[in-house]
């Protein structure tokens, strides 16, 4: 498996040969970047990052290399164990810390490991910050520091429960209201470190919780990625125990999807899609998602008079979008919500307190609340590459063949139709090409895939 360098961190399975895989001496590597990387700012002299982790298997070995990395290039760490991504996010400004680092594949399958890196603030680095640190890595280019000028380790466990603290003194999210309906959910946290804090929160504002695979010992028991095929067992269990919908989050949470009180996919395009429709109710302005995501954010925006913009795929390209547009709200269809109020990243805890504040001030289900809004299906596919594949080429024979159509090349390829929409990617985190699209029914967005799938082949020869 080939190592992935982007926007999105350093990804990779765990084990196999140097440069080809997320080995030890790899996570060693780009620890070592990423911190001279930082030193090389001249900020201050003593530099302090926060680390945090998922639960999965590989994550106590990732970790103490990327600590110890860290020690050695004489940068204090706090340490908040097993934590979630924007847990990390939310105390780096916190702790006024220089950077922080999260251990984490996010939706990927047990056998990945990343290194997503953010920067003082707390947000994810820019793409020239990331091309900074891969050339540091590349030329080998670090600088460790003598035994009197090692890093400390402060260690710190109670950022989780500071995150929810955090989250539920928000101006709109109302606890005690919540409490109140006394509303039962059943909770999905894929045996990682949602399986501790989203209970947590839930309980705090007054929540009855069933759990499902909560148990944060990084044995996956379904497909991470919240997706229909993967959820059938919470889906179920939702009906059974006559709850009034389901939460299910991906190893790292910031990625949060919904199960109505019918046992449906209340749909992960539309979490984003129902949290804009309460803050837009509350503080009206403009939204952002990205070029992947459903027709219905723009639709919801337009009801309440703001403005909607599509950035590029990627946290960082949404959240640039958000801040030169001010948006009030934005996020991606795949379940992530970002909520400047707090802070500028895909937080499924931010995610579940206003759509339970929303429910809250509603007489109605969550299936009649999903019904409730625009009615777009969409369709998720994709084709593994090999290296033979020449992806900018084909992308480019797609564009030619398009080129009369609505189309944009600003991230991969997007054709958009009268009532339908077609986008084809390269994946940031996986050795994919994706393919999304939209439209009225269901059968129709897999009709679009469906074709477009086969154009693909054809034009790469697979």
């Amino acid at each position: 498996m080939t190592l992935i360098k982007s926007i999105s961190g350093i990804r990779g399975t765990i084990g196999g040969k140097v440069g080809d895989n997320l080995t030890p001496l790899d996570a060693v590597k780009f620890a070592s970047a990423y911190g001279t990387f930082l030193k090389e700012q001249g900020i201050k002299d003593k530099l302090k990052v926060v680390i945090g982790r998922d639960a999965r298997i590989s994550g106590p070995m990732i970790h103490n290399l990327v600590v110890n990395t860290l020690i050695g290039l004489g940068i204090d760490v706090i340490d908040l164990g097993l934590s979630t991504t924007p847990t990390v996010e939310v105390a780096v400004p916190l702790e006024q810390a220089d950077g922080g680092i999260i251990l984490t594949a996010s939706h990927n399958p047990k056998q990945w490991n990343a290194l997503k890196l953010l920067n003082a603030k707390g947000e994810f680095l820019s793409g020239a910050d990331g091309a900074k640190i891969l050339a540091i890595a590349a030329n080998e280019a670090f600088d460790f520091s003598t035994v009197d000028n090692l890093g400390e380790v402060i260690q710190n466990d109670a950022y989780m429960d500071i995150h929810i603290d955090e989250v539920l003194n928000l101006p709109l999210v109302d606890a005690a209201a919540v409490a109140k309906r006394k509303f039962k959910v059943v909770v999905d946290g894929v045996n990682s470190s949602g399986g501790i804090i989203i209970p947590k929160l839930l309980e705090q504002m007054g929540v009855e919780v069933v759990k499902l695979y909560c148990t944060p010992d990084g044995h996956f028991p379904h497909n991470p990625e919240p997706l229909k095929e993967h959820l059938g067992d919470i889906c179920k269990l939702v009906v059974e125990e006559q709850a009034d919908f389901g939460i299910v989050v991906d190893p790292d949470v910031d990625r949060l999807a919904f199960i109505s009180n019918d046992g449906e996919m209340f749909g992960e395009e539309y979490t984003l899609v129902a949290v804009a429709d309460y803050v837009l109710s509350k503080t009206p302005g403009n939204t952002v998602s990205n070029m992947s995501s459903s027709r219905a954010l723009r639709d919801i925006t337009l009801k309440h008079n703001g403005s909607y913009e599509a950035s590029a795929v990627g946290e960082v390209n949404v959240v640039e979008k958000m801040k030169a547009t001010q948006a009030v709200i934005g996020g991606e269809g795949n379940g992530g919500i970002i909520y400047p109020e707090l802070h500028y990243g895909r937080d499924s805890l931010v995610g579940v307190a206003l759509f339970l504040t929303h429910l809250a001030q509603l007489d109605t289900t969550v299936a009649e609340l999903r019904a409730s809004y625009p009615q777009y299906f969409m369709s998720k596919n994709k084709i593994e590459l090999t290296p033979q594949i020449d992806v900018d080429g084909v992308m480019a024979t797609i564009a030619k063949n398009y080129a009369s159509a609505d189309i944009s090349t600003l991230d991969g390829v997007k054709i958009d139709f009268p009532t339908e929409w077609v986008h084809l990617r390269k994946s940031n985190t996986e050795p994919i090409i994706r393919i999304y699209t939209e439209a009225p029914t269901q059968a129709e967005a897999d009709a679009l895939a469906t074709r477009f799938v086969n154009e693909l082949k054809s034009v790469a020869g697979i």
